[in-house]
C-alpha cells in the first residue's frame, strides 16, 4: 500500500516546469555573479588610468558580458539537463567555481583598485573556464561550445588587464 506522502515534489511537477525552473536558476546564478560588475563599476579611478589604445570603448563591455552570461547560463543548464545534478556533479561544481571566480574579479579590480591582483585572479578564471569546457564536452558538446566565446573574451580581458597593470603599477598593500 502506497501513501501519497512518499511522492516527491519532483514527481508531482511536470518535467517541463522543472526544466524551466532550472534554466531560470542557472540564469539567476550566472547573472548574479555578473552583478558584481554593476556594483563595482569603473568610476573615476579607472578613467584616470593609462590604458592601451586598442581597448574597446566602455559602452561595449555591458552588452558583450550580457550575451556571454546568457550563454554561460544556457551551457550549465544543458549539462544539467543531460547529466543531472548527480551524474554531472564534478562538471557543475567546476562551473560554479568559475562563476565565483568571475564574480570576484570586479571587486578586486574596480573595488580594490588592484590591477595586479586582478590579473592573477583572471588567470584563475581562465583556467576554470577551460576546465569547465573540458568537463562539459563529454556530457554536452553544445554546452562546451557555448563557453568558447566566454573563454575568448576572458583571454582578451586578461591581456587588457595585464596591459593596464603594466602601465599603472599598483603599490603593494599589506
Amino acid at each position: 500500500m502506497t501513501s501519497g506522502l512518499s511522492t516527491s515534489y519532483c514527481d508531482t511537477v511536470p518535467m517541463d516546469m522543472i526544466s524551466l525552473l532550472m534554466l531560470l536558476g542557472f540564469a539567476l546564478a550566472t547573472f548574479g555573479a555578473g552583478a558584481t560588475g554593476a556594483i563595482f563599476r569603473p568610476g573615476e579611478w579607472y578613467k584616470r588610468l593609462d590604458k592601451p589604445a586598442w581597448r574597446p570603448p566602455d559602452r561595449l563591455f555591458a552588452p558583450v558580458w550580457a550575451l556571454i552570461y546568457a550563454t554561460i547560463a544556457l551551457s550549465g543548464w544543458l549539462v544539467w539537463r543531460e547529466g543531472g545534478l548527480s551524474d554531472a556533479a564534478l562538471p557543475l561544481t567546476v562551473y560554479t567555481l568559475q562563476l565565483m571566480l568571475n564574480a570576484a574579479w570586479s571587486p578586486i579590480f574596480f573595488g580594490l583598485h588592484r590591477a595586479d591582483l586582478a590579473f592573477f585572479e583572471i588567470i584563475l578564471v581562465w583556467l576554470s573556464i577551460a576546465a569547465t569546457i573540458l568537463l562539459f564536452y563529454p556530457i554536452s558538446a553544445g554546452a562546451a561550445v557555448l563557453l568558447l566565446p566566454y573563454l575568448a573574451w576572458v583571454s582578451f580581458a586578461s591581456v587588457l588587464n595585464f596591459a593596464i597593470w603594466r602601465r599603472n603599477p599598483s603599490p603593494v598593500r599589506v
